[in-house]
This record gives C-alpha cells, sequence and structure tokens, in this order.
C-alpha cells in the first residue's frame, strides 16, 4: 500500500523505534488481566470456602445442641421380693457368762494367782485374802459355844434332879417347870451359838476366791495388800467371762420384729476378720417391743471353739427374712418431693411419667414399694431433680451407660 493511501486512511506508519515499546506495553497488559483474574478467582474460591465452612459449622453446631439436648437416662425395673431378704443389724459380743467376782469376806489381799488372759477352771483358786477380824470373831465364838455348851449341861443335869424331887412331892411344879425353861432356854443358846461359829466358818471360806465357772479372766483390779471391802458395795477383784459360745444382743426394729423366730439360723460377720463369717442361732427374743426405741431385743448364741471372737468386739448380725412378696427397688430410682416420694418411669414413647409410690421395708440399698407401680415400667436410675412429667428422654445402651457409669 502506498503512502498516499495510508495517508488517506488516516494510518500512520509505525516508527520502527516505537514498535518494540509498543510490544512491551502490550505484554504488560496482558500480564495485569491474567494476575486479576487470578486474584478474583482465588477471592470468589476463599469466599466459596467461608460459606461452606460456615454452613457446616452451623450444621454442626445445630446437630451438637440438639444431642446435648437429650436427657440420656439409664433405666431399671422392679424386681419381686420372692427370693427373701437379709436384714443387717449392729451388736456387741458378750461371753455367755461374764460376771464380776467380789469377795464376801473383808479383809488384806494376801497373794493373787490369775491375771488378765489366763484360763480358768471351776474352782481353781484365784486369789487369797488375810482377814484378822473374822478370824478373832471366830475364835470368840467357839468360845461362846464352849459357854452355852456348859450351860446346857448344868440345866440338863438340873432338870433331871428337879424331875426326881418333884416325883417325892419335895419341890412345886412351878419351880420344875422354870428349871424346864431354863434347858430349853439353854439348849437354844447353844444352837445359836452352833449357827455363829458355822456363819463365820463360812465366811473364813471366802477367804480363797475361786473361780465359779471355767472362762478367762478379763480384767483385775486389786494388787497384794489392797483393802478388800465384802459384799456387793465392793469393788470386784476379777472379771470372768466365758467365751465359748458367746451371745449377741441385737435390737430388731419394730417393722421386723415378727420376722424374727427362735432358732432362726444367723451370720455374724466382724469387719477386721475379712472374708471369716460365724454361724449362730436366734435363741431367745424379748416379745415385745420397747417403748422407748420401737425395737425388739433378740439374743444370738454364737459358737466360739477356736476363741477367734473377742467378748467385746463390735460385729454385723445378719438376718435372713422371709419374703413378703412385694416389688424391691433400687433407692436411686427415688425421687422426694413435696408431693411425696415418686419414681420416673418412661413409657414407649420415651416420655416421663412420674408416680407416686408408697414404700415399705428398707433394705439399705434397696427399698419395697408397696403400691404406685406394678413391676412393668422402666424406671429411671439417678433421676436429675430438674426431670418433669412429659419430659421426652433417650434410654442409654448398656454400652454407653456403662461408659458413663466409668
Amino acid at each position: 500500500m502506498s503512502q498516499e493511501r495510508h495517508s488517506q486512511l488516516g494510518i500512520h506508519p509505525v516508527d520502527p523505534s516505537e514498535a518494540g515499546t509498543l510490544l512491551k506495553r502490550q505484554h504488560v497488559m496482558r500480564r495485569t488481566r491474567i494476575i486479576v483474574a487470578v486474584l478474583l478467582l482465588l477471592l470468589a474460591v476463599g469466599s466459596a470456602r467461608t460459606v461452606i465452612s460456615r454452613v457446616f459449622n452451623q450444621r454442626e453446631l445445630q446437630a451438637g445442641t440438639t444431642e446435648r439436648a437429650r436427657q440420656y437416662v439409664k433405666t431399671v425395673s422392679a424386681n419381686s421380693s420372692d427370693g427373701g431378704q437379709t436384714l443387717a443389724l449392729p451388736g456387741t459380743l458378750q461371753g455367755f457368762v461374764q460376771s464380776p467376782i467380789a469377795a464376801r469376806a473383808g479383809g488384806y489381799l494376801k497373794h493373787w494367782y490369775k491375771d488378765i488372759g489366763s484360763r480358768v477352771e471351776k474352782g481353781e483358786l484365784l486369789a487369797e485374802l488375810d482377814t484378822p477380824e473374822t478370824d478373832q470373831q471366830l475364835s470368840q465364838a467357839v468360845a461362846a459355844r464352849a459357854q452355852a455348851a456348859s450351860s446346857l449341861d448344868l440345866a440338863q443335869s438340873t432338870v433331871a434332879r428337879w424331875e426326881a424331887l418333884r416325883k417325892k412331892d419335895a419341890v412345886s411344879q412351878q419351880e420344875l417347870d422354870e428349871r424346864r425353861s431354863a434347858f430349853a432356854q439353854a439348849g437354844a443358846n447353844l444352837a445359836a451359838a452352833d449357827a455363829n461359829v458355822e456363819r463365820l466358818r463360812q465366811i473364813e471360806g471366802f477367804k480363797r476366791i475361786v473361780a465359779p465357772f471355767s472362762g478367762v479372766i478379763t480384767r483385775r483390779n486389786v494388787d497384794v495388800g489392797d483393802l478388800v471391802d465384802p459384799g456387793s458395795g465392793g469393788r470386784a477383784l476379777f472379771t470372768l467371762a466365758q467365751t465359748n459360745p458367746l451371745r449377741v444382743y441385737v435390737n430388731v426394729p419394730q417393722s421386723y420384729a415378727n420376722l424374727v423366730k427362735q432358732g432362726q439360723q444367723v451370720v455374724v460377720t466382724q469387719a477386721e476378720l475379712r472374708g471369716q463369717s460365724f454361724a449362730g442361732k436366734v435363741v431367745r427374743t424379748a416379745a415385745s417391743i420397747d417403748t422407748s426405741t420401737r425395737s425388739m431385743q433378740i439374743e444370738v448364741a454364737l459358737p466360739n471353739p477356736d476363741d477367734s471372737l473377742l467378748p467385746g468386739a463390735f460385729v454385723q448380725v445378719a438376718l435372713p427374712l422371709k419374703p413378703s412378696g412385694a416389688l424391691v427397688v433400687s433407692t436411686d430410682v427415688l425421687l422426694f418431693r413435696r408431693d411425696g416420694t415418686q419414681v420416673a418411669a418412661v413409657d414407649s414413647a420415651n416420655k416421663v411419667r412420674l408416680k407416686r409410690v408408697e414404700l415399705g421395708r428398707n433394705y439399705g440399698p434397696r427399698v419395697e414399694v408397696l403400691s404406685g407401680i406394678d413391676g412393668s415400667e422402666r424406671l429411671i436410675l439417678n433421676p436429675s431433680d430438674s426431670v418433669a412429667e412429659g419430659d421426652e428422654v433417650v434410654v442409654a445402651p448398656t454400652a454407653v451407660a456403662a461408659k458413663g457409669k466409668s
């Protein structure tokens, strides 16, 4: 094309010196457009990611809120008490025979032969007393008895002579009767002297303190030289206990008193003797209720041939009771509110139904329910204080419940 044609069209020819600059500008513009497009694309991707993340977070939050709003519960059922129950009551071991041994004679302790922990047989010597006053009284009584015997002999011979004189009518009947009365009085005086001598000899015999029965000395309260007062007013010299068998006195509450019978077998345990149990038997009951404690006292005889149990120890006595036929539930299902004692049951629609119940005997971890449920209900275990009628709950599977419990 000619220059004139270019002039007509208004197209100026490119200067060869400016052609390189123009190409550079076009390259920069193209790169700028590409960068802008990439940035716009990145912004779009970032915005989309933010929107998607927010949607997912909202869904997770809603799902978590819904999950936490659910009440997971564990349920149990009421059981029948046909299998019987065991009532555990505290008691204290006592020697079958336990007695303080006091002195009958007054004096000073001369010697003691048995100390605490000593096993003694019936009639075995425990201690000896020195009784100088009683010894003197006995000597005096023996002398008085001799005087009474002499007086009796004299009165007897006098009566014999006066009876012979009366036959000869040498004396009056009145005088004879007086001599006979003197003879009878002398006989009575001798009998009184004999009784006094025998009494003091019996007291002399009490200078030897012997064991009234076989057992173990559990206490010694005196030492050599101590002054011992006679009778129950003085202090006991020893305390003797028979350790085989032992006896336990237990107070049974009034609600269980009718279920305990004489001859019933029981099991006795002691906390210090782990893994050991001892069989006993109810030998007698008070057959009446103590008005101050509203309980009945029973006595349990407990064989102790190897002396494993010690008198005075605290033990637990388990009394097996006959079944009452009532429903038994765990005490963890009970709700105590102003409307009375209630349980929370879960119906077929997994909604809470509060039921008022009447309780019977309390066995510690379990309690009898006399009315209010029929045994087919699913009872919520450890219900919260905020549980209300109509609340929707989810019964936790066994594995979930076990995990939550652990």
